[in-house]
């Protein structure tokens, strides 16, 4: 049996070139665990914190890593006690942020991390889905509690997470608020945004008034100069920087951060959505696994308006 592969981790935090593509020991699934042969992951922001040492402080990791936490694949093997999911299976997943990524020819996930991955996707379409569209549905469902006829202000709409959020919330029935450069406008308007401002043009606090429910994914002075648009009662939800608890109250509302956690039962219901044509994705760069340093280069720059897609195999 083969016992090594190729794989794109770091051995300290540091900028992109820490990044060494090199052997790594192939791991073996345990108690409740599947090894997916991974044909695509995807690449995120949470990726270049972590490997530039800015989250060492709240997620412990034990180094070398591999980063890469956005998988689809085929199910190689599956651990003892594992029943619902069979060998040979396409999968996709969001993987837990505490272990070994999925910058790997191989990857260990938690039968609970990984769903079937979505029929009308290839693998690199599919390894860019679950990271942003479990943090949209976590904030704007699990947290916000969104529902039909309410309004939603989203912050950054067309990045990953917020273009997602916009299908979402529009899907559930919300009024949906967006803000983005007017490059992005006639997207969103695809998408299902009622309403597009150009944050570079319009102030938004003077135009936006009463909604129930805010998504932040830009944080600093955004973030401040939302709080005077929420209703009372109403909950922004960051998915950067934790809201404060003091201004919050001041406002007589409420402020949580979004930290995204695996969750099969979620992913398969996306995957539907996906198969049923209701969620569109934009895919701007696929790279080889050999150039991961590449990868965190270009989406550092904060330029790209699509999501960024390591190719692993074939």
């Amino acid at each position: 049996m083969m016992t090594n592969m190729k794989a794109a981790r770091i051995h300290s935090y540091g900028a992109p070139e820490v990044l060494a593509y090199e052997d790594a020991p192939r791991p073996e699934p345990g108690e409740g665990e599947v090894l997916i042969r991974v044909q695509a992951a995807g690449v995120n922001p949470i990726d270049w914190k972590i490997r530039s040492g800015q989250m060492k402080d709240m997620i412990a990791h034990k180094l070398p890593l591999i980063l890469g936490w956005d998988v689809a694949g085929v199910l190689e093997a599956v651990g003892p006690g594992v029943t619902n999911l069979k060998t040979g299976s396409p999968v996709y997943g969001s993987l837990n942020m505490t272990r070994n990524g999925a910058y790997a020819e191989y990857v260990l996930a938690g039968v609970s991390d990984v769903a079937l991955k979505p029929t009308t996707l290839k693998p690199i379409q599919a390894a860019a889905v679950p990271v942003v569209a479990l943090t949209a549905w976590q904030a704007l469902f699990e947290i916000a509690k969104l529902s039909a006829g309410q309004r939603v202000l989203i912050h950054g709409a067309a990045g990953g997470v917020g273009s997602l959020a916009v299908q979402f919330a529009r899907w559930k029935g919300a009024q949906v608020i967006a803000t983005a450069s007017a490059q992005n406008h006639a997207r969103l308007r695809e998408l299902g945004a009622n309403e597009i401002l150009d944050y570079k043009a319009v102030r938004f606090e003077d135009t936006v008034e009463n909604v129930d429910v805010i998504l932040d994914t830009i944080g600093g002075d955004t973030q401040e100069r939302s709080w005077g648009v929420l209703k009372k009662g109403g909950i922004l939800v960051s998915t950067v920087s934790p809201p404060s608890a003091e201004t919050a109250a001041a406002y007589g509302v409420r402020g949580e951060l979004v930290f995204v956690q695996p969750n099969a039962k979620q992913l398969t219901e996306i995957a539907q959505l996906i198969d049923a044509g209701l969620l569109r994705l934009n895919i701007e760069t696929v790279l080889p696994l050999a150039d991961a340093d590449k990868a965190h280069e270009l989406g550092q720059r904060g330029q790209t308006r699509g999501k960024i897609v390591l190719q692993v195999v074939d």
